[in-house]
């Protein structure tokens, strides 16, 4: 399945959701249009039960993203219409998004870029893939979340350097940082990405969401509260499933569970 946008290309194959930012003639930087479009796309990916998974990515082999499409904004006197609920790109303040999001970075990841990169739970960068926050060289700051995020997933003397200079780094630094979790060269970069899919897909999808809000909800607490929450609503879900009975039944009858993710 297909779902054709004008800067966003949707398609759903399988339980995997690709998510292709299609403006390649800017290094796919993103417009008011475009966060709409991304908006609608990812409340779409979020309550369809037929999707699991998804991959996001960037047209061409120059850019990831370069984040906010500063041409437009200047062309349009600086004034922005306001984000959409879930933030830069639909992604960037959508905190209850419980399915999985592999970022496929092929490029530059820039700015606004990085910041949807950092939104993803598992990242595989080509090997010219370039990650940075650039803005304090334009005046500007890393408001949609890059800020905050930064420092939470790297080392905070790495994160504050790269941040106050407004440099990047490459995709190796990257790996070795943590950041990303697999380097590869870009004809690779599709193959790898549906690979680590693919073994998301594996597990039971009721238990990878109740995972992830489990985890990404209880970072910011103490570990004895956020041990002690028992009414996580993915993990309740879990809880009550079919897939919950399915896993052991599988496991003690030797053979490869079905999941329904319910």
């Amino acid at each position: 399945m297909s779902d054709r946008f004008e800067f966003v290309r949707y398609e759903k194959r399988g339980r995997i959701a690709w998510v292709t930012l299609d403006r390649p003639e800017v290094m796919n930087a993103l417009h008011p249009p475009c966060h709409d479009e991304l908006e609608r796309i990812w409340d779409d990916f979020a309550a369809d039960p037929e999707v699991w998974v998804a991959i996001l990515t960037g047209a061409g082999e120059r850019a990831f993203s370069a984040g906010n499409d500063l041409k437009w904004t200047a062309q349009h006197g600086g004034k922005m219409p306001p984000m959409p609920p879930g933030g830069f790109a639909g992604l960037t303040a959508r905190f209850d998004l419980t399915k999985p999001v592999i970022g496929a970075v092929n490029g530059f990841a820039l700015g606004g870029g990085f910041e949807i990169a950092l939104c993803c739970d598992v990242l595989v960068a080509a090997e010219h893939a370039r990650f940075g926050l650039p803005e304090p060289k334009v005046g500007l700051m890393a408001a949609a979340g890059g800020a905050q995020r930064l420092p939470r997933q790297l080392p905070l003397k790495i994160a504050m350097a790269m941040m106050l200079t407004g440099e990047p780094i490459d995709a190796r630094r990257a790996l070795e940082l943590g950041l990303v979790n697999e380097v590869v060269p870009m004809a690779e970069l599709a193959a790898a990405a549906e690979r680590w899919a693919s073994r998301i897909l594996e597990c039971s999808p009721l238990s990878v969401r109740a995972t992830k809000q489990a985890a990404m909800d209880s970072l910011d607490r103490p570990l004895r509260e956020a041990i002690g929450i028992q009414n996580y609503p993915a993990v309740l879900q879990l809880l009550r499933s079919e897939d919950a009975l399915e896993g052991p039944r599988a496991f003690a009858e030797k053979r490869k569970p079905s999941w329904k993710g319910k």
